[in-house]
């Protein structure tokens, strides 16, 4: 590597530590022709897949955009940065995964609405009902429902409800157990 200062073409490397959570190495180096140290940063560069819009056209993947609208869908609710920025990881790992070079636009909101299903579903309706273009009530209450079976069947740990603790336990309106009978033969 070129010293930044002098422009020499040799520099030895001093030392390697891993920075931003391994995703970098940072390299302290110094100038065998001036004797100046610098500090380097190393980063893999993976390409990532266009997005190809609903109308046609495509456009580079932005991280920045997908955290600017995960945030948006979390505005005010209980999760931490480290779980949204963990979301972020996945999303874009599964995007290199695919091995495409173009992605649907529509495939990138579906990865965004699972990893939000998981983190809150307060979010993931917020999320869902601009994706999904709800036009009414009934839309959000298919989704709340949808969310409602999820639940029963594979239950989620670490978030606030968006269901009561009746609608997660499967009790309807009147507050009937609507699974049936708990142990023993007798209803709650």
């Amino acid at each position: 590597m070129y010293c930044p200062f002098c422009g020499h073409e040799e520099t030895k490397v001093n030392d390697s530590r891993l920075a931003a959570e391994g995703r970098q190495i940072r390299r302290r180096r110094e100038c065998l022709a001036c004797g100046e140290r610098f500090t380097t940063f190393e980063t893999a560069e993976l390409v990532m897949p266009l997005v190809v819009k609903s109308h046609g056209s495509r456009e580079p993947f932005d991280e920045q955009k997908l955290r600017s609208g995960l945030i948006k869908a979390l505005q005010k609710r209980p999760v931490e940065q480290d779980r949204i920025e963990a979301a972020i990881s996945r999303i874009t790992h599964r995007l290199r995964s695919l091995g495409e070079r173009e992605v649907p636009s529509r495939q990138v909101g579906e990865f965004v609405m699972n990893e939000l299903r998981h983190l809150d579903e307060v979010a993931y309706v917020r999320f869902a009902s601009v994706y999904r273009s709800f036009q009414d009530v009934d839309a959000f209450r298919d989704e709340v429902d949808k969310l409602k079976v999820r639940r029963r069947r594979e239950p989620l740990e670490g978030q606030l409800s968006l269901l009561s603790a009746e609608d997660a336990a499967g009790k309807d309106a009147a507050g009937k157990d609507a699974i049936g009978k708990t142990k023993g033969g007798k209803r709650d």
